[in-house]
C-alpha cells in the first residue's frame, strides 16, 4: 500500500484563507472553472516569463462585489456586461483574475464551462400530435399569440418553413443572436452579433454552427413550429420567436482558443436576458427554452448563477430547462456515520477520473487498481491536511507496482451550500486512455465518524465486479443538471409512449423506453445538492418528431441521425426533414410551448405559479407515489387541465371537465362550431356551451350514430367559450375551449 501524506507543518498559519503568492490569487473565492483559468495563466506565465500576456485572453464570469462594483471592476481592467444587485456579469482578463480575487470588495468569482446539448444518440419517433395525447389536443383559443418564446440552443436553420405562420404569410423569427458569429463589425454585444429584421435573419440562413449542428432547429420546431402543409406542428405556433445560438461542448471548436473562456454559464445568462429584453421592448411576456445543461457540483459553483436567474425571472419571465439524460448512470455514494467505508468501481471513457467528496469530518480516499484480482495496488489520500496546504491544493505524481503513473490534483474548499462541511475535488490522470477500463479501478470513502458523499463527474460508477464484490454502494442520484436544478427554473424530465418508427426509407427502427407515459430511464433524477426536489415536471421526450436543418442534411448526408428522418420535403429550392429524436432536450420545448399558451391566458404568470399549477393538474403515472418526487416531480404536464386551472374555469364553471375528449375534434366555420367524431356515437351525447363567466349560452343533444354535428353560436359576442360534452362514452366525455 502507498499512502500519500499531506505535510501539516507547511500550513499551520491558516493558509486556507490566504493566497500562495504564486500569482493565482485567492483561489477560495473562485469557482472550479475560474480557478482552472487562473492556474493555467499562472503556469503559462511561469513557463514564458518574458511574454506579454495582457489582453490575450478573458473569461466571462459572475462577480459579487460590495460597494461600487463597476468602479472596482474597471480598476482591474474588467468590462461590466450586466448587473443584478451586487452581482455583476463581467469580462475579466485572465491576467487580472488573481489581482481581482485579492480585492477586499470581491467575495466570489464564478463561472461554469459550456453546457452540453441533451438529445440522446438513439432516435425514435412520435408525432407531435401524439405527444400532446397526454395533455389533450391544444385548445384553439390559445396558440401562443402575443407571447415571445426564446430558444437558446445550437444549430439553427432559420429558413425552415416551420418558423413561418401556417399560411406562410408571416415570418415569426423576430430576433437572432448568434453568439458564435465572426461577423462582429459594429456589434454592441459581448460575443457574436444579432440580426433584427426578417431580411437580415433570412440572409444569414443558419447560425455559424449550422452546417454541423441541428439540435436547435429540432427543439425550436417542437416549441413554436407551425408545421408545414399540416405536418408536425409545434405547440405555440403563433408565438413570436427569439433565437440565441450559444456555445456548448459540441460546437466550441469553432471558437478560437484564445476566446473560448468567453463562453460560460455567465454568457448563457446574457442570452436569457437578451430574450427577456426583446420581449419587454414589445410589451409581451416571454418563456425561454434551454435544452442544455452541465453537471451540478457539491460545493456550489453555481450560487451566483442561481441568484442571477432568480432576479432575472418573475411575472411574465420564465425559464424552462432540461433535467438531463444522466438517469441511468450510477454516480453517487453516500457513506453514513458509523460505517467504516463505502465504495464502487469507476469507468470514465477518458484518461482521467474527476470526482468530489463532501464530508462533515476528514476522511481518507482509497483507490485500488486491480492489476491482479486478489492483490490490488492501493493508494490512500488523506484529506485532513489538505485544507492546510497553500491554496488547499496538492499536485503530485505517484507510481504503482504495476508500473502505471497517476498524476494527482486535489483541492479542498468550504461547501457553499453548507459551511459546516468541506468539499474535496480530485483529478486523477492515469496512463490508460479509458480510466478504469483495462485495469478495474475502485474508489472508497474511509472514515467511521464521518458522513461523506462521493459524486462522480463524468463517466459512471458500477457495483460489485469479481475483483471486489463487496463494493456495491453506487446509486443513481443528484443527476439533474444546471440550470434546470436552479430553484427559479422550471426543470423538465422525459416520459415515453412509442417504441418504434418507420423512417422515410420504409425501415422500422425500434428503441423501447416504455409506453403509457412511464419515465424514460435516461431522464435525470434529483434531488439537488441544496436539497431541492427536481425535476419539476415531465413531458414526452422519447419519440418526438420535429424540424431538421436543411443545411445539416446537405452537409451530413450519411450522418446516423438522418436515418431517423420520417420525411424529406422541398421548400424554396431546399430539402428539409422531419426527424425523430429523444432526450430531455425534446421534452423541454414541449413544456416551454405549453407555458407560452398559459402566458397568453395570464401574461404575468410566474415560475412559482406554474409549479403550483403542476401540483394541481399533472398526470401521475405512479398513482401510489408521493408527489413531488425526485423521479417525476409533480408528474406529466397536462396542457389543457393547466389552462383550465389558470383561467379559473374549474370554479366558475363547476360542470366543466378538466380534460378534453379524445375521440372528438372541433373546428369553427364562421359562427358555427363543428364537431367531428372519430367513431359514430354509441350513446346519446349532450353538448353545452358556456361563457367564461359560467353562463350556459347554448346546448343540444345528439343521438347515437352521429359522426359530425354543427352547433350554431349566432348572436354570441366575440371571445372565448367553453364547450362541454357529456356522454357515458369515455372518449367523448370532456371539454374544450374555442374562440369566436
Amino acid at each position: 500500500m502507498k499512502k500519500i501524506f499531506f505535510l501539516l507543518f507547511l500550513c499551520m498559519l491558516s493558509a486556507v484563507c490566504r493566497a500562495s503568492g504564486d500569482g493565482r490569487g485567492n483561489l477560495l473565492k473562485m469557482s472550479s472553472y475560474v480557478r482552472r483559468a487562473a492556474t493555467e495563466y499562472s503556469q503559462e506565465a511561469r513557463r514564458m516569463p518574458g511574454r506579454d500576456h495582457r489582453g490575450a485572453e478573458s473569461i466571462c464570469a459572475f462577480v459579487r462585489i460590495a460597494g461600487d462594483g463597476a468602479a472596482e471592476l474597471s480598476h482591474y481592467g474588467c468590462r461590466v456586461l450586466e448587473r443584478f444587485g451586487d452581482i455583476y456579469i463581467a469580462d475579466i482578463p485572465t491576467d487580472r483574475l488573481a489581482a481581482l480575487s485579492e480585492s477586499q470588495s470581491v467575495s466570489r468569482i464564478e463561472a461554469s464551462e459550456p453546457c452540453t446539448v441533451l438529445n440522446d444518440t438513439s432516435r425514435m419517433v412520435i408525432g407531435v400530435n401524439m405527444v400532446h395525447e397526454g395533455a389533450g389536443t391544444l385548445p384553439q383559443a390559445f396558440t401562443g399569440k402575443g407571447v415571445v418564446v426564446g430558444v437558446e440552443d445550437i444549430g439553427f436553420d432559420v429558413t425552415h418553413p416551420t418558423f413561418y405562420s401556417r399560411d406562410l404569410s408571416e415570418y415569426r423569427v423576430k430576433r437572432l443572436w448568434d453568439q458564435l458569429s465572426d461577423d462582429t463589425l459594429n456589434s454592441t454585444l459581448y460575443v457574436g452579433r444579432d440580426y433584427q429584421t426578417q431580411e437580415e435573419i433570412l440572409a444569414v440562413a443558419h447560425t455559424r454552427d449550422g452546417l454541423r449542428q441541428t439540435h436547435g432547429t429540432h427543439t425550436a420546431g417542437t416549441a413554436v413550429g407551425s408545421g408545414y402543409e399540416g405536418r408536425y406542428g409545434g405547440v405555440a405556433f403563433e408565438s413570436d420567436i427569439c433565437l440565441i445560438g450559444n456555445a456548448v461542448s459540441n460546437n466550441i471548436a469553432l471558437v478560437d482558443s484564445v476566446n473560448r473562456k468567453k463562453y460560460t454559464s455567465a454568457t448563457d445568462a446574457l442570452g436569457f436576458k437578451y430574450a427577456f429584453d426583446y420581449a419587454d421592448s414589445v410589451g409581451k411576456p416571454c418563456v425561454v427554452s434551454f435544452s442544455e445543461g452541465s453537471q451540478m457540483d457539491l460545493w456550489g459553483d453555481d450560487v451566483l448563477f442561481f441568484e442571477v436567474l432568480q432576479q432575472m425571472t418573475g411575472p411574465g419571465h420564465i425559464i424552462v430547462a432540461s433535467a438531463g439524460n444522466e438517469g441511468r448512470n450510477k454516480n453517487y455514494i453516500d457513506k453514513p456515520v458509523g460505517v467504516e467505508s463505502a465504495g464502487a468501481f469507476i469507468r470514465v471513457g477518458k484518461p482521467y477520473a474527476h470526482f468530489m467528496i463532501r464530508s462533515d469530518k476528514p476522511v481518507d480516499i482509497r483507490m485500488k487498481a486491480y492489476y491482479r484480482r486478489n492483490d490490488p495496488d492501493t493508494l490512500t489520500f488523506e484529506t485532513e491536511g489538505l485544507v492546510l496546504l497553500p491554496d488547499s491544493e496538492l499536485v503530485d505524481t505517484v507510481y504503482t507496482r504495476g508500473g502505471s503513473q497517476y498524476v494527482i490534483d486535489m483541492a479542498a474548499y468550504p461547501c457553499a451550500y453548507d459551511s459546516t462541511k468541506m468539499v474535496y475535488e480530485a483529478y486523477i490522470l492515469g496512463s490508460a486512455k479509458d480510466f478504469g477500463a483495462t485495469i478495474p479501478t475502485s474508489f472508497e470513502i474511509v472514515g467511521t465518524d464521518a458522513h461523506a458523499e462521493f459524486f462522480c463527474l463524468g463517466g459512471a460508477l458500477y457495483n460489485g465486479v469479481f475483483s471486489d464484490p463487496t463494493l456495491t454502494d453506487a446509486i443513481a442520484r443528484y443527476s439533474v443538471l444546471v440550470p434546470g436544478g436552479a430553484p427559479s427554473v422550471v426543470c423538465v424530465g422525459a416520459t415515453s409512449y412509442r417504441t418504434q418508427i418507420v423512417n422515410y426509407e420504409g425501415d422500422t427502427l425500434r428503441n423501447d423506453e416504455g409506453t403509457g407515459g412511464v419515465r424514460a430511464s435516461y431522464s435525470s433524477v434529483g434531488p439537488t445538492f441544496y436539497e431541492g426536489i427536481k425535476p419539476d415536471v415531465m413531458a414526452p421526450g422519447t419519440n418526438v418528431i420535429s424540424s431538421y436543418s436543411s443545411y445539416y442534411l446537405e452537409n451530413n448526408p450519411i450522418a446516423s441521425d438522418i436515418r431517423w428522418s420520417v420525411e424529406h420535403f422541398d421548400f424554396n429550392g431546399r430539402t428539409y426533414a422531419w426527424t425523430s429524436d429523444m432526450g430531455t432536450s425534446m421534452s423541454t420545448p414541449l413544456v416551454s410551448g405549453i407555458i407560452a399558451l398559459w402566458l397568453q391566458a395570464k401574461p404575468d404568470l410566474t415560475a412559482e405559479e406554474v409549479k403550483e399549477v403542476f401540483s394541481r393538474t399533472c398526470r401521475r403515472y405512479e398513482k401510489d407515489w408521493d408527489y413531488p418526487n425526485i423521479y417525476y416531480g409533480y408528474g406529466e404536464i397536462d396542457a389543457y387541465a393547466g389552462l383550465i386551472d389558470i383561467l379559473g374555469l374549474g370554479s366558475s364553471i363547476p360542470q366543466l371537465s378538466a380534460s378534453q375528449p379524445r375521440g372528438v375534434t372541433f373546428s369553427l366555420h364562421g359562427d358555427c362550431l363543428r364537431l367531428h367524431f372519430a367513431q359514430p356515437t354509441q350513446r346519446p351525447t349532450t353538448v353545452e356551451i358556456y361563457s367564461l363567466a359560467g353562463v350556459r349560452v347554448a346546448s343540444l343533444t345528439l343521438g347515437a350514430g352521429v359522426t359530425e354535428e354543427e352547433c350554431r353560436m349566432d348572436g354570441l359576442a366575440r371571445g372565448v367559450y367553453a364547450v362541454q360534452l357529456r356522454s357515458s362514452e369515455p372518449t367523448v366525455q370532456g371539454s374544450t375551449l374555442v374562440r369566436l
